[in-house]
């Protein structure tokens, strides 16, 4: 099937990274220049059975990187994980020209705290943000006067793809915190980090950090019934929705983020 030079690039996989079992990483030379905000999605495609299946997945890497990073979840039955689970390195897929979203960074509200809450690679959002951040800190050229917190929750800790970017960047910096929770410690013996699900901790740890309704931006991002749960405990403590962001991952089943059913 002839794509649009127009529309779309010819990427290339140049790196892979198997996580667990059914999450990986990936990451792609676009093959063109690729513009982004820090929280967009990029689309893929793949021609399969005479038709051209998309699907948006968001972009882990910062807008200061070259490539274009994801990280993914298979979905045994779905449309286009299984064919972008086969990729390796030197394979190739469509990428849709143009980023979209707008699960960007609040910086305009002037509220100093921001409050990241995920589910395994809902995490990738917050991983552009917090990586593009750590270039400007290292630059002098971060925004005065911010934090970001960072509860991301998995079942197991294998599932947690980046903890040792983001505790190596928590441990250097004064702006970050960041603290993984497991809601299945009886299957993690050696896990002695946090235990249960992230709205299960979303008010202690916004106590711990003195988190106000006034002065905190929220984003809630993967599973569904996560990003509804942590909505409904925000909202009670008083967050005005205009301080609340979302990013449901509607998928079949309650897949991960980054799965296959689009989310918009």
């Amino acid at each position: 099937m002839a794509l649009s030079p127009d529309k779309f690039y010819t990427a290339r996989v140049s790196y892979r990274r198997d996580v667990a079992p059914d999450l990986w990483v990936l990451r792609l030379a676009p093959g063109g220049e690729y513009n982004f905000v820090a929280g967009q999605y990029a689309t893929l495609g793949v021609p399969l059975s005479g038709d051209f299946i998309e699907r948006p997945y968001t972009i882990v890497s910062s807008p200061y990187e070259n490539e274009i990073e994801l990280f993914l979840e298979r979905v045994p039955h779905g449309e286009l994980t299984p064919s972008l689970y086969s990729l390796q390195v030197g394979g190739e897929v469509s990428l849709l020209k143009i980023a979209k979203g707008r699960f960007t960074l609040d910086l305009k509200s002037g509220h100093p705290n921001h409050l990241l809450l995920c589910t395994v690679t809902g995490v990738a959002p917050f991983v552009s943000y917090i990586r593009t951040l750590y270039a400007d800190w290292k630059q002098n050229r971060f925004p005065a006067e911010i934090r970001l917190h960072l509860i991301q929750g998995a079942s197991r800790s294998r599932e947690f793809g980046y903890r040792e970017e983001l505790e190596s960047i928590a441990a250097d910096v004064p702006w970050f915190t960041y603290v993984p929770t497991v809601s299945r410690p009886w299957e993690d013996a050696a896990w002695r980090g946090e235990k249960g699900r992230v709205d299960d901790i979303i008010r202690k740890y916004a106590d711990q950090w003195k988190l106000t309704a006034a002065g905190t931006t929220a984003y809630l991002c993967g599973h569904p019934r996560m990003v509804t749960n942590g909505m409904e405990i925000l909202e009670r403590a008083g967050f005005a929705k205009a301080s609340i962001r979302k990013e449901a991952y509607w998928a079949p089943d309650g897949a991960r983020a980054n799965s296959e059913t689009p989310r918009r």
